[in-house]
């Protein structure tokens, strides 16, 4: 595994944990009461359709994402399953009781830090959903199922998969490094390419949006940078500042039939600059120091959540609605 140091250090996810150094992030052993908190995103490889090899990959991640101090740590979407699994996803499914969620939960309990896993969730009514987990002091604090499941181009999502209803806004404890919870939202991938999404949970008063992805390289090279890379890299900044919200993103990274992912984890703060990146497609785990102090300059500067009209989108949305209704 080649291994890349950020801004704020970067630790290997399948390999022995090297010792720690000067310059790798110190443990947190009681609440910042600034509410500062490091997180850590798994730019992960998940093998395609090996749930048991893929969950012994994320505890090993989360054993050294705790000991370097994080609250919490997100994984790419899917991590558990791999991406392109077509009729694999009933496999492969699993659901909250499954044993495999259960070692997610004693690894979170016993680390005391958040997690964000991915996976194929099944339901009672045996629907499966391509969701991500946010974990928590051993519990599912809420669950996201991807809205947008793409199929075009080399995508198919829909064909396997049912599509989520909601976007919700949930209360993140961040492994309870914070004496202050933060208001938390995920977008699944092909969610972020749809403002809505990000503008709804901007409305529920979110300071953290966290989008775990598995989004391949597409289109034509600009620069250095894949077409899909430069997309994710003006939505994420755009969204950030646009709701002055922190924006974790968290790309997978290797091989699937022949495809490769991208990898370019990162970091944006509410201003807007990304402040902390995976530059390649490379297995990493990236770490950085989130500070509610930062959303705090960013709302003074730019009031923009406290002046959206929201009585006007909503009397524009019903005369929409009344219109299509009437045909």
């Amino acid at each position: 595994m080649v291994l890349e140091r950020s801004r704020t250090g970067v630790i290997p996810t399948q390999e022995s944990v090297p010792e720690a150094t000067a310059s790798e992030p110190e443990p947190i052993t009681a609440p910042d009461p600034s509410g500062a908190v490091i997180v850590a995103l798994a730019q992960f490889y998940p093998r395609l359709g090996d749930v048991g090899v893929n969950v012994a990959a994320h505890l090993t991640t989360i054993a050294a994402a705790a000991a370097g101090g994080a609250g919490l740590v997100v994984f790419p979407e899917l991590s558990l399953t791999g991406y392109f699994l077509k009729d694999q996803a009933p496999e492969v499914a699993l659901t909250l009781d499954s044993p495999e969620v259960h070692a997610l939960l004693d690894a979170s309990r016993a680390g005391d830090i958040d997690v964000v896993a991915g996976l194929i969730l099944e339901s009672d009514q045996h629907r499966f959903y391509n969701a991500s987990l946010y974990i928590s002091g051993g519990d599912v604090v809420h669950v996201h199922r991807k809205v947008y499941l793409p199929t075009y181009g080399l995508f198919d999502e829909q064909r396997y998969l049912a599509a989520g209803d909601r976007f919700r806004a949930f209360d993140a404890p961040l492994g309870r490094r914070t004496h202050h919870h933060w208001r938390a939202g995920i977008l699944i991938c092909e969610d972020l390419w749809h403002p809505t999404s990000a503008a709804l949970l901007a409305r529920q008063g979110v300071d953290l949006i966290i989008c775990p992805s598995a989004s391949p390289g597409r289109g034509l090279l600009q620069g250095e940078a894949v077409g899909t890379a430069s997309s994710y890299d003006v939505m994420t900044r755009t969204y950030a500042q646009l709701f002055t919200t922190y924006l974790l993103y968290c790309n997978r990274s290797g091989f699937e039939d022949g495809v490769g992912f991208w990898g370019g984890s990162r970091v944006v703060d509410p201003s807007g600059s990304v402040v902390a990146e995976v530059p390649g497609a490379q297995e990493a785990v990236l770490f950085h120091s989130i500070e509610r102090s930062a959303l705090r300059r960013a709302r003074v500067a730019y009031p923009l959540l406290r002046d959206e009209r929201n009585d006007v989108n909503d009397a524009e949305t019903d005369r929409l609605r009344r219109r299509h209704t009437r045909g």
